[in-house]
Order: structure tokens, then C-alpha cells, then sequence
């Protein structure tokens, strides 16, 4: 399993319609991929930013290049993502889940 991390920034007073747009946007195509296993949103408010930072579980690399491309540590971008976004960062970190915990064992 590879667990896939992006992070954005926002204004504060533009994360709510920020993260409406994920949902319309890189929420609905991630849920549509193949091989993804969960995606989560966590957001942050620091001072005047409020940071996003968007989880997805992946299968496999193989499943990961379909949705991202030949370079899965590349960023994935949608269209007016740069009228939220203070900074399009051009990567992703990407880790192999070593272990786990599940929920109540």
C-alpha cells in the first residue's frame, strides 16, 4: 500500500470554498480511480492561511501512475486549483505503509 500526502495553503478566508472545490474536484476523481483505498482532508488555520493536507491510500505505485501519471510524486492539479492556492507545489510525498492499526483491534 502507498499512501500518497499533498499539502496546499489557502487563504483563511478562502478555505471554506477551497474545500468545496476539493470536493467537486480531486475528491470526485480519486473516488472514481481504481486502486484508491480512502482519501481523507485535513485542515489546519494558522494566522491568516488555513493549510490542506489530502491523504489517499493506494493499492499499488501501478494504481497510483493511472491516476497521477508516469511520475506519481508529481503534484495533480485541477482547473482553478490557482484561485485558492497561495503556492502550487510541483510534489507529493509518497510512503509505503509499513504497518497498520485498524479500529477497535
Amino acid at each position: 500500500m502507498i499512501m500518497r500526502i499533498w499539502r496546499g495553503i489557502t487563504p483563511k478566508d478562502q478555505a471554506d470554498a477551497y474545500l468545496e472545490h476539493l470536493q467537486q474536484t480531486a475528491l470526485q476523481a480519486l473516488a472514481q480511480q481504481p486502486g484508491q483505498r480512502g482519501a481523507w482532508v485535513l485542515r489546519r488555520v494558522q494566522g491568516d492561511h488555513c493549510e490542506f493536507q489530502l491523504l489517499s491510500l493506494w493499492e499499488s505505485l501501478d494504481a497510483l501512475r493511472v491516476f497521477a501519471g508516469d511520475q506519481p510524486e508529481r503534484a495533480v492539479y485541477f482547473a482553478e486549483d490557482d484561485k485558492f492556492l497561495l503556492d502550487m507545489e510541483p510534489l507529493v510525498r509518497l510512503y509505503e505503509v509499513a504497518d497498520e492499526v485498524k479500529a477497535g483491534g
